[in-house]
């Protein structure tokens, strides 16, 4: 059985991958059939539009590259990390994803969020 980590690391693969025949695998794989993609660009439902998304992302900012960065934290089906995007090398942004996983652990909803929250 495939762990939430596991269906994770796939969905953040999906991001770096040009071959749309792997985007598919990594997405049939990782994401429950109705996943809800929300961040402050987008707000999806489904596989398809995950996919479209993925594609159009790509096309603005081609040659970006996607990585977690951090720890996963989970409780209650509910995972937590920060990630960031490079190109050429240099950091361009840094965000936060509240991640649903079902019991099978799949990806049934993101909530992204980008930059980092001022301290106090």
């Amino acid at each position: 059985m495939q762990t939430y980590e596991d269906n994770l690391n796939k969905m953040l693969t999906v991001w770096n991958t040009t071959d749309e025949a792997e985007k598919v695998a990594l997405v049939d794989a990782a994401l429950e059939h109705n996943v809800h993609f929300v961040d402050p660009n987008h707000n999806i439902i489904g596989r398809d539009a995950f996919l479209k998304m993925v594609k159009e992302v790509q096309e603005k900012v081609p040659g970006a590259v996607y990585s977690r960065a951090s720890d996963v934290d989970v409780q209650n089906n509910f995972c937590r990390y920060h990630w960031a995007v490079h190109l050429k090398c240099e950091h361009v942004m840094s965000g936060f994803d509240v991640t649903e996983v079902n019991d099978a652990g799949k990806i049934v909803k993101v909530i992204g969020f980008f930059g980092e929250l001022p301290r106090l």
